[in-house]
Formats: structure tokens, C-alpha cells, sequence
């Protein structure tokens, strides 16, 4: 996919301010309209210039665009990371080009598509007007045991801002952040009056952080459900056993049948995530075999397959 050049389209420098943008959208806008231009792929043209202005008049999208346009190059194929995640989410007035219908594959790779929304609340008393901030959302990253016990974390966010002269800059936010108690990945957690300022005396919107897990040494997180790889030493499972097993709540002793195979799942209830229904913990086995490098570990595996019957692959056939 070809990279797209916005501030190229519109025929502005990359630290326009928003004043510049406006102006350039409007002087091309009336030279590109294809009900009054009789230049060659005008419309193409009005299109493209459409989707440069939806994402360089909006603060947030434009420093999203920017933390990528940098390190692409007119021409240059354009594939965004696998873990990209500008930080942004777009909760503001959608687009405005009323003839610019269709947006590109680049654009969508960037925003995930058009967003809809509003830009706030407002009323007017006489002469003044009052408009309630944009809402903004975000991402964090927490460990299991934030949402576990339920703890104050201090969070930093990049945060697009209008300086006076009208430019955007990213600058970063300290917050700090209660993670309640069973709190879920892909849940938010909402900061009231913590997002876009409100015009006149409207009040700030809100901040909304969606909730994802850090990747943790142990726990696997499946809603409010944690799953634990259990290692197991072959005559453990064979002969059964009781062994003891890390819990969010504590080490307790678990009794592993006799005969288990590897993959069993054994399930400890409500030693999940907490909640009004607290979630289980689950406990996959995975035999692990000692390794063969000594003569006496040899000798023993020797044994082994002389004495027992045992082919893993009746089950196939072979």
C-alpha cells in the first residue's frame, strides 16, 4: 500500500498550524470541487484532499498520523508494525468533507475507518457559548495483580495538544489511576473531567482507558478466568501426587490423579480475577521429561522401553 502524504495533498508544511490547514483545505477545496472544476481527475483529487484534511484539522489524528508519516517516504510501500497502537482513539465530529464520501485503504490502516461521533455539548446564553469538551480514550497496560488486589497506578500518556500559535504537539501526562478490583481486559476505566477542555465555560470531558494485561511470567488471562501450565515430572503423573501450585490467593497443595496425561485441565474454583462471580483457575499439566545426558539416565530410559508396552501412536494407526 502506497504511503499518503498529507501535508504534500494539501500543499502545507509539516508544522502548519491548524489556521494554515484550514485555509489550504478551503482554497483547493473550491479549486478541486467536481461540480465546478474542469481540471483532469478533479474529483480524485478533492477526495484525497478530503481524507489529508479529516486527519490534519483533528489534533488527535493528526499526531497519530505523524508518529508514522516520518518514517515513510513518498512511493514507499506503507505497512503498519503489528503492534502499532497510536494511543488515540477518535471520538470527535467524524468527517466533513460532504463530497469526499470515500476514504483510502491507507487511512483505514491508520484509524481502523471513519469514526463517528460528536465534538461536545453545547448551549449558548446570549452572547456566550458553552461547549462540554471532547471525550478522549486510550490504552494502559497493567499486571495481573493491579486488577487482582485492586491498586493506584501512576499512568503517562501522550496527549495531542494546540499550542497558542495553533501547532499541535504531543506532550506527555502523568496521571495516577485506581485499577479496580476485578477489573477485565477490555473494560474501561473512565476519568471524569480528565479529557478535551471545554470551550467557554463548558465543563472538560472525560478520559476513558480501555484495560489490556501485561504478559504475565505465569497466569494466562481468559475473561475473568486464569489458566497456569503446571510442570509435572513423568512418575508424578503416572502414579499421582500432591504438589503444591502458586494461586493468586496464595500456594495450595493439588492432588494430581493418578494416570493424568499431559494437557489435563484441573480446575480450582473462584481462584480467578475477584468479582460479584469470581473467576476460576485453571491448571493445564504438562508432562516434562528429565533429560538423558548422564549413563544412569540412559540406563533408566533403557529400562523403560524394554519393560513397558508403551507406543504413544496407537492412536494413529502406526
Amino acid at each position: 500500500m502506497e504511503f499518503k502524504d498529507y501535508y504534500e495533498i494539501m500543499g502545507v508544511a509539516r508544522d502548519a498550524t491548524q489556521d494554515e490547514i484550514k485555509r489550504a483545505y478551503r482554497k483547493l477545496a473550491r479549486k478541486f470541487h467536481p461540480d465546478v472544476s474542469k481540471e483532469t481527475g478533479a474529483e480524485e483529487k478533492f477526495k484525497a484532499l478530503g481524507e489529508a484534511y479529516e486527519v490534519l484539522k483533528d489534533p488527535e489524528k493528526r499526531a497519530a498520523y505523524d508518529q508514522l508519516g516520518n518514517q515513510w517516504q513518498q512511493g514507499q510501500d506503507f505497512n503498519p508494525p503489528p503492534d502499532w497502537d497510536a494511543g488515540f482513539e477518535f471520538s470527535g465530529g467524524g468527517f466533513t468533507g460532504a463530497d469526499a464520501e470515500d476514504f483510502s485503504d491507507f487511512f483505514e490502516s491508520l484509524f481502523g475507518g471513519t469514526q463517528s461521533g460528536h465534538a461536545g455539548h453545547y448551549r449558548t446564553r446570549g452572547s456566550g457559548v458553552k461547549m462540554r469538551g471532547e471525550d478522549r480514550h486510550a490504552k494502559i497496560l497493567i499486571d495481573v495483580e493491579d486488577a487482582i488486589e485492586g491498586r493506584n497506578r501512576q499512568v503517562t500518556l501522550r496527549i495531542p495538544e494546540l499550542t497558542k500559535e495553533g501547532r499541535v504537539v504531543a506532550r506527555e501526562r502523568r496521571l495516577n489511576v485506581r485499577i479496580p478490583k476485578g477489573i477485565h481486559s477490555g473494560q474501561h476505566i473512565r476519568l471524569t473531567g480528565q479529557g478535551g477542555p471545554g470551550g467557554g465555560d463548558g465543563s472538560a470531558g472525560d478520559l476513558y482507558l480501555e484495560v489490556e494485561f501485561k504478559p504475565h511470567r505465569w497466569y494466562r488471562v481468559e475473561g475473568a478466568d486464569l489458566y497456569l501450565d503446571l510442570p509435572v515430572a513423568p512418575w508424578e503423573a503416572a502414579l499421582g501426587a500432591s504438589i503444591k501450585v502458586p494461586t493468586p490467593q496464595g500456594t495450595v497443595d493439588l492432588k494430581i490423579p493418578e494416570g493424568s496425561s499431559s494437557g489435563k485441565k484441573m480446575r480450582l474454583k473462584d481462584r480467578g480475577l475477584p468479582g460479584k462471580t469470581p473467576g476460576d483457575l485453571y491448571v493445564v499439566l504438562q508432562i516434562v521429561l528429565p533429560s538423558a545426558e548422564s549413563d544412569d539416565a540412559r540406563q533408566l530410559y533403557k529400562e523403560m522401553q524394554d519393560k513397558l508396552a508403551f507406543n504413544p501412536r496407537t492412536h494413529l494407526g502406526v
